[in-house]
């Protein structure tokens, strides 16, 4: 042994690991979840002067402490790095830009942030997209980046970060940004905007018209993309995770598209909403208000039923018509839940509001997984299963 190698300090050996199969995991996951929903049902049960006692009271906090402990670590097994959906996006990029003639350098940032197996499965092609969209629509050519006083190789940054619990993953560019104006004469065009409202419209409120279906800004749509095209379909998927999606654009400096999603699908803040003798949820983040309406102002219109709201006919989904439940419109008063819809605003008309609760989504049981407008499924303190809604197949 020479002396150099004597006093090198040993190189420390990796932590022990195990390889586990991700259906163990999510067995795991979902006996975790029973354990949630137990000892929920259990402190719903107890006897009222039982539930007095100080010691029992107590005995049931530290219950709830072990279990949201034990609910955490078991959370943290089916986290995956973002790298598994990001790290490809360079080469593409550098791809798409080779077949468009254009040029391209491409920064990651935040990839070693960690979500749920089940969410970074669902963001890759709505990621995928954008960077299509952005190298093919949004960066400009060389010549007339440089006339541009720009670069000739466009610059597309993928960033994420972490805000509270959930993350916002940014893809920007520094392209041409979005045309506006163009914006505004396609969505009067469609029928989407009042001609006599476009010009007030803030650009912000103008720049989301391109996650409407088939709004495109392209005057031409590729192969590869289009602005506008598939937008929609971005945004109908990072909604169905309980996310939202943000957009800025300056003219001549670029866009930045977010996506902000939970890091975990598992656990969703809902609000419960009563039809006849059942009780479904929906996701509350992207729910604007509750109104009361009158039942008789509730029009039908073919297939499809229509009230006003702020002067402006809104689609009402009669949810116990969608579900095939006997509860048909009569008259009297209803609560209706405005809320949003593929870029629509919808109005969601129920019997009765059953409260806000934060749920433990376990996912549907695979005879149920072919049915349409189904989310997943969840069982509150009283025993009473409950099934968790997607709005954007129900329409």
């Amino acid at each position: 042994m020479t002396p150099a190698s004597a006093s090198r300090p040993p190189t420390p050996a990796p932590p022990p690991s195990l390889r586990v199969r991700t259906e163990t995991l999510d067995r795991f996951l979902s006996s975790v979840g029973e354990v949630i929903l137990s000892s929920r049902q259990l402190r719903t049960t107890a006897d009222p002067d039982e539930a007095k006692d100080v010691q029992v009271t107590a005995g049931f906090d530290r219950m709830d402490r072990v279990v949201r402990d034990l609910h955490r670590r078991a959370l943290g097994l089916r986290t995956a790095p973002l790298h598994r959906v990001v790290e490809p996006l360079p080469r593409l990029a550098r791809e798409v830009a080779s077949e468009v003639g254009k040029q391209v350098e491409m920064e990651l940032r935040g990839a070693d942030l960690e979500l749920d197996r089940s969410i970074l499965d669902r963001l890759s092609d709505p990621v995928v997209h954008l960077v299509r969209n952005a190298v093919d629509h949004g960066l400009e050519a060389p010549e007339a980046r440089r006339e541009a006083g720009k670069p000739p190789a466009g610059r597309l940054v993928i960033d994420a970060r972490r805000e509270k619990d959930k993350v916002r993953i940014a893809v920007e560019d520094d392209g041409r940004g979005i045309d506006l104006e163009s914006v505004r004469r396609r969505a009067v065009s469609a029928g989407l905007l009042h001609p006599d409202l476009a010009g007030d419209l803030p650009d912000h409120e103008v720049a989301a018209f391109v996650f409407r279906p088939g709004l495109s800004t392209a005057e031409q749509v590729s192969q590869i993309s289009g602005r506008g095209v598939g937008m929609d379909a971005v945004k109908a998927t990072i909604e169905s995770l309980g996310g939202e999606v943000e957009i800025e654009t300056r003219s001549g400096l670029g866009t930045t598209i977010s996506l902000v999603v939970p890091i975990t699908a598992a656990v969703q803040r809902v609000l419960l909403l009563g039809v006849g003798e059942e009780t479904v949820a929906i996701p509350i983040s992207k729910i604007e208000r509750v109104i009361e309406v009158e039942r008789t102002a509730v029009e039908r219109a073919g297939a499809e039923h229509f009230t006003v709201v702020d002067d402006e006919p809104v689609l009402v989904i009669d949810l116990a018509e969608t579900l095939g439940l006997s509860c048909p419109i009569s008259g009297g008063i209803a609560p209706l839940v405005v809320t949003e819809v593929r870029g629509e605003r919808v109005g969601v008309l129920i019997e009765r509001l059953d409260g806000q609760e934060e749920i433990y989504v376990k996912p549907l049981p695979r005879l149920l997984q072919s049915c349409r407008g189904l989310a997943g499924l969840t069982v509150l303190g009283d025993g009473t299963p409950v099934f968790l809604l997607d709005l954007n197949q129900l329409t």
